[in-house]
This record gives C-alpha cells, sequence and structure tokens, in this order.
C-alpha cells in the first residue's frame, strides 16, 4: 500500500513537472505568413496592461493592482518600481497605459494613466523614470484628472504621442452614464488632447465653447482601450468595445463624434435595443465593426522586419475572444482579417512592436505573462 502510495505521488510530481516543462516551452501556430512561435519571456505579472520598450530592449510594464516594474528580455522582473501614486484598483479600475516620451532618451519622462478614486475617474501623470540598482519615479505630477461622473467599468484609457509632442488620451464611459459620451460638459466616452504639462492646446475643437471642456478632442466613444498613430499618414487611429456587438475600429478626426450611444451594431447585455439606428447624419461610421463581440484591447501597426508580409497590418488583442486579429489595410479601408493564436487561451491585454521586429503580447489574468511572437524556423 506505502509503496503504490509513493508511486502515485511520484507519478502525480512527474505529470506536474512535465507539465510545466511543457507550459514553459514555445508553442507553435499557423498563420498566414507560416509558423509564429510564441515564447513566454516574463511571467508572474497580475493583471498586466500596458507595456513600454525603453531604448535598451528591457519593458516598463504596467499591473492593474497598481505596480509598475521593468522586464529585461530574458524574463527578470524588477521590484515594483516606487513613486506611483495610490491607485484604485477594483473592477477593471487600476494603473493603465504607459508610455514613453518622444524625447525619453534625454528627458526620461513617462506618462501614465490610473483610477485615482473610488468613482473610477481617471488621471494621467507624468514622471521621470530613475534607473539603476532601485529604479523608481521621481518628479511625479498629475497632469490630467478626467471630469464627470465615476463608475466601476469602462474606463479606457490608453495615450498616444503626436509627432508635435501633444499627447491624447481615451476616456470611456464609465459603464452607466450612456449619455454623457454625447455630452461636451464630460470627459466621459471622449478623446482628449492635451500638452506634455497638462496644459489645453488652443486649437482643440471646443475650447471657447460655452459648456464643454477644453480638452476635448473627439466624442461618442464607449470604451477605447486601443489608440495608436498610423506610421505613414500620422493619423490617429482608435478601437473601442461595443456592448454585446458592435465593437469598432476608427480613424480619429478632430471634433467628430463616432456615435455612442445614439448609433451602433450592438445591444445590451440583457439583449435590449440600444441605439436608435446604425447610421446618423452627423456621425462617423467605423472603418470595421464586430459582431459578435471580440472584446478588443491594445492595437499597434507592425512596423518590423521579422515579418515582411505583415508590414502595415493593425494588430489588435482581443479579450473576451481570446486571440489576436490581424487587419490589412488600405488606406483607411480595411481590406482583410486574419485571427491568430486560436488555442492559446488567453486574454491579449496589449500589443506591442519589439524592437528586434518580434510582436509582443500582454495576457490579462492573475499570472499574466509578456509573450513574444516570431517566426517558427
Amino acid at each position: 500500500m506505502k509503496r503504490a502510495t509513493a508511486l502515485a505521488t511520484g507519478l502525480l510530481a512527474y505529470s506536474s513537472l512535465l507539465a510545466f516543462s511543457c507550459s514553459a516551452q514555445a508553442q507553435t501556430f499557423r498563420s498566414s505568413a507560416g509558423n509564429l512561435r510564441v515564447e513566454t519571456v516574463a511571467g508572474g505579472l497580475v493583471h498586466p496592461w500596458a507595456l513600454a520598450f525603453l531604448p535598451d530592449g528591457r519593458m516598463l510594464v504596467t499591473e492593474r493592482p497598481g505596480r509598475m516594474r521593468i522586464a529585461t528580455p530574458d524574463g527578470k522582473l524588477s521590484p515594483a518600481l516606487s513613486g506611483v501614486p495610490e491607485v484604485y484598483a477594483s473592477g477593471q479600475a487600476g494603473l493603465l497605459d504607459v508610455a514613453l516620451d518622444r524625447d525619453f532618451s534625454s528627458n526620461r519622462t513617462i506618462y501614465f494613466c490610473f483610477n485615482y478614486e473610488s468613482g473610477g475617474n481617471a488621471a494621467i501623470a507624468r514622471a521621470r523614470l530613475a534607473d539603476g540598482e532601485a529604479p523608481r519615479l521621481d518628479d511625479v505630477n498629475i497632469i490630467f484628472r478626467a471630469q464627470g461622473p465615476g463608475g466601476g467599468n469602462n474606463h479606457g484609457c490608453r495615450i498616444a504621442q503626436s509627432s508635435d509632442g501633444k499627447l491624447f488620451a481615451s476616456m470611456g464611459d464609465h459603464f452607466g452614464p450612456r449619455d454623457k459620451a454625447q455630452d461636451l460638459d464630460a470627459d466621459n466616452g471622449k478623446i482628449i488632447r492635451i500638452a506634455p504639462d497638462g496644459a489645453i492646446p488652443r486649437d482643440n475643437p471646443f475650447v471657447g465653447r460655452q459648456g464643454a471642456r477644453g480638452e476635448i478632442w473627439s466624442l461618442g466613444h464607449r470604451n477605447p482601450q486601443g489608440l495608436t498613430f498610423h506610421p505613414i499618414t500620422g493619423k490617429l487611429w482608435e478601437q473601442e468595445h461595443g456592448p454585446r456587438g458592435g465593437d469598432e475600429v476608427n480613424v480619429i478626426e478632430k471634433g467628430k463624434n463616432y456615435g455612442w450611444p445614439v448609433i451602433g451594431y450592438g445591444i445590451d447585455y440583457n439583449g435590449a435595443k440600444i441605439h436608435q439606428s446604425t447610421h446618423k447624419a452627423g456621425m462617423e461610421q467605423p472603418l470595421k465593426y464586430w459582431v459578435p463581440s471580440i472584446a478588443p484591447s491594445g492595437m499597434a501597426f507592425y512596423t518590423g522586419n521579422l515579418f515582411p508580409a505583415w508590414k502595415g497590418n493593425l494588430f489588435i488583442g482581443a479579450l473576451k475572444a481570446e486571440l489576436l486579429v490581424r487587419l490589412t489595410v488600405d488606406g483607411e479601408k480595411i481590406t482583410g482579417e486574419e485571427r491568430l493564436l486560436h488555442n492559446l487561451g488567453e486574454r491579449i491585454r496589449d500589443v506591442r512592436n519589439g524592437p528586434d521586429g518580434a510582436l509582443y503580447l500582454l495576457t490579462d489574468n492573475a499570472a499574466g505573462r509578456i509573450l513574444k511572437i516570431t517566426p517558427a524556423r
């Protein structure tokens, strides 16, 4: 009996070791560009939300509970950086996007978005990354606080910096006061534009209008979690969650209205109708929408050389659908879609170009990972 128990215990231990060994190895997936190798760069992250590459190839990573870390290319994680302000982390709220300033190499400046109070409103902070044995954030200043009714979910919040240094950030509708996405007196459901110090640029579209917030750049958004500039045209692209269906990809133009909740292609979670229709004069149509929803998060145009056939394609992570979407783009038209990593079984939170030409992903769960995608040799 003891021998049988010992044998069973040994087999269980061996099976566990084998399972761990297999899970640690790279996986191979099929694609239109040949087989893909997907390997884990780093694990042990709790709901990682955003990834930004430092000039030396290391990665700045945010975790939704309120931590920011540095990951090396060989998978070493730093302790949590000190200097991060107090973060309100509950449900979808927490520490969200992080972005390096265009002149980071000389000024060490970063920007990050987080929820700062129980109501769930978002704030954007500017800080200086002090590197060394114990990396930390210095000179932390909150440069923007969203105004309007808060809520537990649908916070956005992605940051993108334009060639002239202005910061664009996406604000969600907070999953409640839907109509506020159409009101210019609140930041709910808006893309905002501010200077690197938080000042409101004078050429913003609603500056000087009575009852309107000057930081607003566009309106009528639900929960935008993808924001990036086209590498050639310089135009701002955005993607956002619909409810049950109606996820969208848009090109964002100054002062335009993108329709939520007046028009759209989804329904409420209980099956009820939300929108007046799918079209309305004065409101923009998406370049692409998904029904049913894939729950998109993270977005990047591929600019590397490891996948020549994919150069200029748009990659979007999917949370609900647990896959990576590749979209072919012709100007401002989306001409095709390929769904990748079907069997990975991971919620893809962020997508980034690596300096080595690889694609990097973040998986959103309590044991989150940084994944690296390269051609399988």
